[in-house]
């Protein structure tokens, strides 16, 4: 491995550890009382500590196995490009493949079908926004009917992008096939012009005024960022519930959440408004919302870049990915966006290789590997769809059986990661600020974990990487295939109470993060690809493929394979919460002078 990456983990089997899982057992909490609770919790320290003990977040300190194996802090590996890595292989950003128009009615709007309509004169950049702006921005009393999506849009800049975009077009030069497409990102990454929040009532700015690096990307391709996107407060649970912000319903069922902590970014795609998002993945918050939202998320080897050495709140587990509604947009998202920053940007990451290098090449040899016990944690009706999907895929792939050891003490031990840095990057005298749902789990499983908790997390998260690295160097292109989570959707219980107070629901939460934090832990791409719906509440569900470190095309190529074989589509225009720009936008522009637009 040392001649295709850098710092590979060592291929090594794992112990032979049978399946064996326990839910959590924490109380749900809601409304008052969990404004109530979260404060008495936050100030008694005998209430943190009878928590932290039934949370049972700390059963992997018990693996003796963890002995064996050097702890691992940066799931980080490298492939190296210095063998393929030629002229004559790398594409520029304009020679991309250019995304497909969209098939019919019954798919959402790509980026390339407002690209053909501004190089016929159809529509233009401008007009495209002025249809958008109305509809997503905040302005005081002022609310778009999409707005509830939204943090903030800065309209003097969204304007002069799109106006220099129209320009562009007229001219007959246009940057590429994302120049003035509309996309937006979550609150999380760095948009100069913008605030920081994640979320919060805090400013997470830390002074910089500049833009990321992956966003940065975006935007010098002539893609219009129409405005940053609700999520969770610190992006720490996995329904995008915030009071601070307001939650977005989901456009499929509005007794529904979007999912999290990226639902801004699912919304504002499964609603129509774009066709590109950025989400950031701190424990599964690209791909949950590209399963509830029915549309295409993938988690890259890398993509953490910001605009600063330190990239976000939490560096060594937070990584940008892209969301789209469709696998073409998914692909050129990715493609630009992941280009690699100069090394004073960051080290780490200016070492991988351009993703508009050709890699890795089609292999005859396609594995799907399945963890039996594992599926069979997820709900009926999601289990149903992830069986139809597979069936589709049998005279493409052949699906083999395999086994991952401590699968749920790894998922603990990626939870007691993920809160012990985010609790890390807030100040002591600032946790009081936070919604009572954050305060409450930043009090106990932030702050009551040990080093010697850390520690031996990080043993298990070099377990887990040896062995996966085993089974990617035995079966070569493998992908490991599960639901993207094992629950149809996860229903705002409580109405208009929980949106109002937030909801502390521990259980449920670690269920629908059964499948993804694993991606997340090791550093592994993934990608999330809509399989189907549930007739009885029209809820989409997702099919979740991880690859080996690096295998992003291969990882977009099995998309593909499971758009064509088993993808049930419905017509976007029958969704209740569905907007359809173009057509609003051509209305616009036939009802106005298209001089000014």
């Amino acid at each position: 491995m040392t001649t295709r990456f850098h710092n590979y983990p060592e291929p090594r089997k794992g112990p032979d550890a049978p399946y064996k899982h326990e839910d959590v057992s924490v109380p749900v909490l809601r409304g008052p009382s969990l404004a109530i609770g979260a404060s008495l919790i936050h100030s008694w320290e005998f209430l943190q500590n009878i928590l932290w003990r039934n949370a049972g977040l700390l059963g992997y300190r018990k693996l003796t196995a963890l002995d064996q194996y050097l702890p691992r802090f940066d799931p980080a590996v490298v492939p190296n490009s210095s063998s393929n890595d030629s002229n004559e292989n790398v594409l520029s950003s304009e020679s991309l493949p250019a995304p497909s128009q969209r098939r019919g009615d019954s798919s959402f709007w790509t980026s390339a079908d407002y690209h053909q309509r501004y190089l016929a004169g159809e529509l233009t950049p401008t007009v495209v926004v002025e249809t958008l702006l109305p509809l997503i921005q905040r302005d005081g009393k002022q609310r778009g009917k999409y707005s509830i999506g939204f943090v903030e849009s800065n309209v003097e800049i969204i304007r002069a992008a799109a106006a220099a975009s129209t320009k562009r077009y007229r001219a007959g030069t246009p940057l590429g096939p994302l120049d003035g497409v509309p996309v937006a990102v979550k609150d999380e990454v760095h948009l100069k012009g913008y605030k920081r929040t994640l979320g919060s009532k805090l400013d997470f700015k830390h002074g910089i005024e500049a833009t990321s690096w992956c966003v940065e990307k975006w935007e010098e391709a002539g893609a219009i960022i129409i405005g940053k996107t609700t999520m969770h407060e610190i992006g720490i649970d996995t329904t995008n519930n915030n009071p601070n912000t307001g939650t977005p319903r989901n456009p499929h069922n509005s007794n529904y959440y979007c999912g999290g902590s990226s639902g801004g970014s699912g919304y504002a795609l499964a609603a129509g408004l774009i066709p590109i998002a950025l989400g950031a993945d701190g424990g599964g918050s690209i791909r949950i919302p590209s399963s509830f939202c029915g549309v295409y998320g993938l988690k890259p080897t890398h993509g953490r870049v910001s605009a600063a050495p330190t990239p976000s709140l939490a560096p060594s587990v937070g990584v940008y990915g892209p969301m789209a509604a469709s696998i073409d947009d998914l692909a050129l998202a990715y493609r630009l966006m992941a280009a690699p920053p100069p090394a004073s940007l960051d080290a780490l990451a200016s070492g991988f290789p351009s993703p508009l290098t050709t890699l890795f090449a089609p292999s005859a040899g396609k594995t799907i590997g399945i963890v039996r016990p594992w599926l069979d944690r997820a709900e009926p009706a999601v289990r149903a769809i992830f069986d139809k999907t597979l069936a589709s895929l049998q005279s493409q792939y052949t699906t083999i059986d395999i086994d991952i050891p401590y699968l749920p003490e790894g998922q603990h031990a990626h939870a007691l990661t993920i809160l012990g840095e985010l609790a890390s990057g807030v100040h002591p005298s600032d946790v009081r600020k936070l919604l009572p749902h954050t305060k409450l789990l930043i009090a106990v499983s932030g702050n009551k974990s040990t080093t010697t908790d850390y520690i031996a997390a990080q043993r298990l998260r070099s377990l887990l990487m040896s062995h996966l690295a085993h089974l990617f160097t035995t079966y070569p292109d493998l992908v490991i295939l599960t639901p993207t989570t094992p629950l149809p959707g996860w229903k705002i219980a409580g109405g208009e109470a929980d949106l109002a107070y937030g909801v502390s629901d521990a259980r449920t939460s670690t269920r629908n993060m059964e499948y993804v934090w694993l991606a997340n832990f090791t550093g592994c791409p993934a990608i999330s690809v809509p399989a189907g719906y549930v007739a009885e509440t029209k809820m989409p569900v997702g099919v979740m493929a991880m690859g080996e470190w690096g295998s992003e095309e291969m990882l977009l190529g099995f998309a593909r394979a499971v758009e064509a074989g088993s993808v049930e589509v419905r017509a976007p225009l029958e969704e209740e919460g569905w907007v359809d720009v173009i057509k609003e936008a051509e209305g616009k522009l036939n009802g106005s002078s298209a001089s000014k637009l």
